[in-house]
């Protein structure tokens, strides 16, 4: 699959952002463009992404939100200036600076695209099969496999994994309208990517979520320290599930 656009948020990212594994990677694979979005940062993120970009300006472009919003605004805001990007990509994606999931996987997202038509979404899982080097920590793990039932359960899809950060979705009508409205949580906004696209689907009288969305095994994911998420938020994740459930996370 030729132009495709990964959008990656940054908030405070200047002591973890590998610019030089970015610019390696887009000299490397002059079909695929980065859109960094800085969320506001008070570190150097800022001036690390002027000049990470400027050495690849085509394939390479940033821009700043005025203040800090979320990851959730973050990713909506650089889908939107995705969708409206000239020449306009054919898929588009989002994947966490930090790169737990190695910038090799978006050739392997979208291939698996290209080579079915009627997917519109590739998302990264992290499971810790036999020849996969997944390492996460301990309580994340378990604490994630606790969330993944409970938005398994809510969305009524057999998804294990929702919230990896790495996912490519083809550009259509139906994936556009999922980031017209700002979502409801900051942290879990996955899910709602996945019900939005589920319940436009059935509107549209389309095929069922479960047919579009494929789950892409990862061979390596890291969990990298510096993450922004602690051990208290997963207490607001459940909250955010159930406002999901009701105010359009359900049918």
């Amino acid at each position: 699959m030729q132009n495709v656009l990964v959008v990656v948020p940054c908030y405070n990212e200047a002591k973890r952002l590998d610019g030089a594994a970015f610019v390696q990677f887009a000299r490397a694979n002059p079909e695929v463009r980065f859109l960094f979005v800085d969320d506001g940062s008070s570190d150097g993120t800022a001036s690390m992404l002027e000049q990470m970009t400027a050495q690849l300006p085509r394939q390479l472009l940033w821009f700043s939100l005025p203040h800090n919003r979320g990851k959730a605004e973050a990713v909506r805001q650089g889908f939107l200036r995705a969708f409206a990007a000239e020449p306009v990509p054919a898929a588009v994606g989002f994947w966490d600076a930090d790169l737990a999931t190695p910038l090799v996987d978006i050739p392997a997202f979208a291939a698996v695209l290209a080579q079915n038509a009627r997917l519109l979404a590739v998302f990264g899982s992290r499971v810790n099969l036999l020849g996969r080097d997944v390492k996460r920590r301990l309580w994340r793990h378990y604490l994630g496999r606790v969330f993944a039932t409970a938005a398994s359960a809510v969305l009524r899809l057999p998804i294990y994994d929702t919230q990896c950060g790495a996912k490519l979705l083809r550009v259509t009508p139906e994936v556009q309208a999922v980031f017209d409205r700002p979502f409801v949580s900051p942290w879990i906004f996955d899910v709602e990517i996945i019900a939005r696209l589920r319940d436009r689907l059935l509107a549209a009288g389309g095929p069922a979520a479960r047919d579009v969305i494929y789950e892409y095994p990862l061979l390596i994911w890291r969990d990298v320290a510096g993450s922004k998420v602690r051990l208290r938020h997963f207490v607001s994740v459940f909250f955010d599930l159930l406002r999901i459930w009701w105010r359009g996370g359900r049918t």
